[in-house]
């Protein structure tokens, strides 16, 4: 229950994590904080006879709240932790300004979890996607827990990349039980069984502008190292690398094309540093991991000779229509012929047809 007293101070306002931590090293619990008196409060020394009046005119207005905000979690299945609790991530302990509460959906990351973060572009281009779908799945795969915010783009995509080979973390700038954006409401549901949904925010919160580069703390935070995929010069992805590098952990950061806007955040983290990465092996490498993913790794399934021909002239970016893939096998095959075998390989989960009727690789060797 102590939680929940917690979760109540923190909507008082004018009490901020600092004042919190001084009445948590006063007070034995938070409900001892909850129903002191205003001259103890105001005892504990930095915080005001004005802080300590609001206190107790919000626990007057809401005198019920820390129960109803229990009873609230029990029902949407929310659990709620504390800086205090044994299983609150150490990782996330250790930042500047941790959360003092937080409520999650699923199953937090052990201690001995190897978390990393996958942050980037809201509006992406297919070579980001690729990257992004890629090295989560293998990352997943090598036993890496997937942090990113859920955010449209490569978020997402880093989300749905880890769900097919192990366990990711989605960090909100929202309550637990909003979905935002809409669209990813039944991928919420998937990473809250695979993993964890997680938000300082109460049930209910809505998304606001003003949370979003306070999650992005929590998502650098709970992370080992954080991998950048298509980012423009200013936009939260960098604010999260910062955040990382500020904490002295790992940034890595994808390459991508020197005409892209989205690239050039990556090129200047690149620039001052961070680490570049064009392959899984990079990272991994970092941590002791490469040899456990070379173990995990999914083998193509065999090709016949027309399907390898094929495969070799597809990428994982630029996509070729029917005709494009003749015209590189010099001429080898025929529409109906290639439809076929192209059917058959994506079948096999080998290539991806877009809206364009055109086809790309699905996944590496």
């Amino acid at each position: 229950m102590e939680e929940y007293y917690l979760a109540a101070l923190q909507r008082v306002g004018g009490i901020g994590s600092i004042q919190l931590q001084r009445l948590l090293q006063a007070f034995p619990d938070g409900k001892a904080i909850w129903e002191a008196p205003q001259e103890e409060l105001v005892a504990v020394g930095g915080i005001s006879q004005k802080l300590a009046a609001s206190l107790e005119a919000f626990r007057r207005s809401e005198e019920d709240h820390p129960g109803r905000l229990e009873e609230i979690c029990r029902q949407k299945g929310i659990h709620l932790c504390s800086i205090r609790s044994r299983e609150y991530p150490v990782f996330l302990k250790e930042i500047f300004d941790p959360p003092l509460v937080f409520f999650y959906r699923g199953t937090l990351p052990k201690e001995d979890e190897l978390c990393l973060a996958m942050v980037g572009a809201r509006r992406f281009s297919r070579y980001g996607e690729q990257v992004a779908l890629d090295f989560a799945e293998k990352l997943a795969a090598a036993g890496v827990t997937v942090v990113s915010g859920a955010a449209r783009g490569i978020d997402t995509c880093a989300h749905m990349g880890a769900l097919k080979a192990g366990r990711t973390v989605a960090v909100l700038g929202s309550g637990v039980d909003v979905a935002y954006p809409a669209e990813n409401r039944s991928l919420l549901q998937q990473i809250a069984e695979h993993g964890a949904v997680l938000s300082e925010y109460e049930p209910g919160t809505p998304p606001l502008p003003a949370f979003f580069p306070a999650r992005n703390r929590i998502i650098s935070g709970l992370s080992r190292g954080t991998v950048v995929i298509e980012a423009a010069k200013r936009s939260g992805s960098l604010i999260t690398a910062e955040l990382a590098l500020n904490e002295g952990r790992d940034v890595f950061a994808v390459p991508g094309s020197i005409f892209s806007e989205t690239s050039e955040g990556c090129h200047h983290l690149i620039q001052q540093g961070a680490k570049l990465v064009t392959g899984v092996s990079d990272i991994l490498a970092e941590y002791g991991r490469e040899e456990e993913r070379r173990k995990k790794e999914r083998k193509l399934p065999d090709l016949s000779r027309e399907e390898a021909a094929v495969y070799s002239v597809l990428s994982y970016d630029r996509p070729l229509s029917i005709d494009e893939i003749i015209y590189s096998l010099k001429g080898e095959g025929d529409a109906s012929g290639i439809a076929f075998l192209l059917l058959q390989m994506e079948l096999k989960g080998l290539v991806v047809e877009n809206k364009s009727h055109a086809y790309l690789r699905a996944e590496r060797e």
